[in-house]
């Protein structure tokens, strides 16, 4: 579908309409609250400015989203094969848009409290959620490509710790000699592009997962079933590599505080190597069409690096307060969407 064909599809169908602004605003609380993550290491550790490093973020989340989608969209059809809303367009619509609301709604409270969660975990619960409320049953959750969510949590969380504890030990080891004051330009620098690394594979995986929900937008509104071969169309993934950026330029010092500053305390070498692990575990994740968190690929590699020191180096009482708020996302996000979809179709 061409973009002018979509906007006539959008103007000519309010439901649409409104579901596809609720996408776009999903995508932009991802990039105001979410993409930081990426960036959190680089700015505590004084490589960059804030700023800086915001505006960084947000043309590397711009290149992730476009240039892994040119290689790799299996991420994009992971999220369009997860649920199954019917054939009945107006109902789909109604469905996916409260479960759109719920997970602007939930991730928007995490940031007012400056807590990392996870906005592809809160997307797919709330999309379960709808999917249950309007079947009455699982019938409309499919199995098989939900369980790579699972696998995607597990390898993720293991790759993140796994890589950011080799990374930090392999640096120390390679540095071991090394006069400390001197290596600080190179580690500046190094982990500048480890940012941009950490940020354009954000794009590439939370990017594939948004364009997925407007495809599901745009065959649902007219009863019809996403082809098995489906890919998205330039322009898909120009606005929501748009979108995200806008999202990541409008700053989230909060979660950057959260991520970066409270949970490990952490020198230049060891951002670089949280950098790279998080972005290593997330391209392997992307490239075996996992759709996981860059939240939990990011915080559990920085937990590694602070595993090389001693373990007492993390603050458990931050890590603590993040695993609760990772393990309530799902039944708490896949809750409201099953209460928000019974609530927009009694209004609607």
């Amino acid at each position: 579908m061409s973009i002018v064909e979509f906007w006539s599809q959008m103007t000519a169908n309010p439901l649409l309409f409104i579901a596809v602004v609720l996408t776009l605003g999903v995508i932009l609380v991802n990039g105001w609250t979410d993409a930081p993550n990426a960036i959190a290491t680089c700015v505590v550790t004084r490589c960059m400015p804030p700023r800086a490093a915001i505006l960084m973020a947000a043309l590397f989340n711009f290149l992730g989203v476009f240039v892994m989608t040119l290689l790799n969209a299996k991420v994009a059809e992971t999220i369009t094969k997860m649920v199954d809303f019917g054939n009945n367009a107006d109902e789909a619509i109604i469905a996916l848009s409260a479960a759109l609301f719920d997970i602007v709604t939930w991730a928007t409270l995490a940031w007012v409290f400056g807590i990392p969660t996870s906005e592809s975990h809160a997307l797919i619960a709330g999309l379960t959620g709808s999917a249950i409320a309007l079947h009455g049953s699982l019938a409309g959750v499919n199995g098989g490509e939900w369980i790579k969510v699972v696998y995607g949590i597990v390898i993720s969380v293991v790759l993140g710790f796994g890589l950011g504890w080799l990374t930090c030990k392999l640096v120390t080891v390679l540095f071991r000699k090394a006069n400390r004051p001197k290596t600080e330009p190179f580690f500046r620098g190094a982990q500048i592009a480890g940012a941009a690394y950490s940020a354009f594979m954000h794009g590439a995986q939370d990017g594939q997962k948004f364009m997925g929900i407007i495809i599901l937008c745009l065959y649902m509104s007219k009863g019809e079933s996403i082809p098995a071969d489906i890919k998205p169309a330039y322009w898909i993934m120009i606005l929501c590599s748009v979108v995200m950026a806008a999202g990541t330029a409008m700053g989230g010092k909060k979660i950057i505080k959260s991520v970066g500053m409270d949970m490990v305390k952490l020198e230049k070498y060891q951002g670089f190597s949280a950098d790279v692990a998080a972005s290593t575990s997330l391209l392997i994740c992307s490239l075996l069409s996992l759709p996981v968190s860059t939240t939990h690929a990011k915080t559990t590699s920085i937990m590694g690096v602070g595993a090389v020191k001693r373990v007492s180096a993390i603050n458990f009482g931050v890590v603590k307060e993040m695993v609760m708020t990772w393990v309530l996302t799902f039944p708490g996000c896949g809750l409201v969407g099953f209460l928000m979809t019974k609530l927009f179709m009694w209004i609607f």
